[in-house]
Parts: C-alpha cells; structure tokens; sequence
C-alpha cells in the first residue's frame, strides 16, 4: 500500500498531531497510508529565518530514514524543500506551495501568517513559482505556536485577519501556519470565502498524483 508522510519539521508534537487530525478526512480503507510525524530535532516552531534554515537538516535525515511514495514538507514556510527533493525520487511538496495551487484555481488569494518573517518567505515562494500577482494580501498575526494551538484564544484575530483580506479583494484564503487547520471551518464560515488549509490542500494533490 502508498504511503503518504507528512513531515512536521518542528519538535511541536501538538503541532504534528493537529496536522494529522485535519488529515483524517482523507484516510480511508484501501486508500493510501497517511501519516504524519514530527522531529524532535527541529526547532520547537519555525518563526524566523533561523528557525527555518535549522529545521532543514533534520528534515533531510528524516527523508533518508522513512520510506514513503509522496512526501509533504508540512510547514506553511516550506522550509528546505530544496533540499528535501535532493533525498528521495519520490515527490516531495511543500505545502503552502500546495496551498497556494489550490488557491490559484479560486482567483486572487490571501495569506494569514504566521509572523512578520513569514511574510518574505512566502513571497519569494510566490514569485518562485511565478504567482506573486495572484496574492490579494498578506497579514502577520505574530501569535505564539500554543496562542494557535488552543481551541479559541487565536480565533477572533483569524476571523478579523480573513475578513481583512477579503477587504483587500482576496477571493480565497490559504492560513500561513499548519497550526492554524482546527480554526478552519469558523473562519470560512465568518467571512464567506473559501479557506485552505495547507496540509489537506497537499494531500489532495498527493492522492491525485498516486
């Protein structure tokens, strides 16, 4: 049987188990092996640009170590995935690339993000793969990993953000950190459009693709 691995490149193991829960909607009998896994060796989240350059190592290894037929680097920043590609003859997707090609299929989008560093790593992704016209708008939130990860602490401020980007003639919306996914359907609810969460826009695009 395939298997699909997401690899969660933080130490975040409440990260890595949200990840995996948005994703339980794919699984199903016969279907592909989805599994999701964290490194403990990766930074504790990945805000700023030393945060991504230090995760890029253990994702590497952890590519090396895990056989899988499709891999999904599960961070909203990419981080390596450069790199990651260089491991393995399997297909490796970042997932806000993944994200945003779902996005692109809407019409202009918006990013909520994680931190102000977020902001130039994704728009060098965008103009990487030749869609920097596509985006509406960006906004940084600047919330802690465990502000996201509670049920309702960050959901007023992702509702307002979503709303704002809409203000900004965003179409769709695409959440900039995988720890926003549990936040998903009350934020697509309150402003109206539709909302993607990174991780399952790269499991449809795996399936697809095995």
């Amino acid at each position: 049987m395939a298997r699909i691995l997401f690899i969660n490149p933080n130490a975040n193991i409440a990260c890595g188990d949200g990840i995996s829960t948005a994703l339980e909607r794919f699984r199903g009998a016969g279907g592909p092996t989805i599994d999701v896994m964290s490194l403990p060796d990766g930074p504790e989240a990945i805000v700023s640009w030393r945060d991504w350059h230090n995760a890029v190592e253990p994702l590497c290894q952890a590519i090396t170590r895990e056989a899988a037929d499709f891999y999904v680097v599960a961070c909203a920043s990419d981080p390596g995935i450069e790199a990651a590609q260089a491991q393995t003859r399997a297909p490796v997707l970042g997932a806000f690339r993944a994200a945003v090609s779902v996005a692109a299929t809407i019409g202009r989008f918006g990013v909520i993000a994680l931190a102000d560093a977020s902001l130039a790593r994704h728009l060098l992704a965008l103009r990487g793969i030749g869609l920097e016209q596509r985006l509406a708008g960006e906004i940084a939130l600047n919330l802690s990993i465990p502000e996201l990860l509670d049920p309702t602490a960050a959901r007023d401020a992702l509702i307002r953000t979503a709303r704002a980007l809409a203000g900004q003639g965003a179409q769709a919306i695409i959440l900039g950190c995988t720890g926003m996914a549990h936040h998903r359907p009350a934020i697509a609810s309150a402003c109206g459009l539709p909302v993607i969460d990174p991780c399952q826009a790269a499991c449809g695009i795996a399936l697809a693709r095995l």
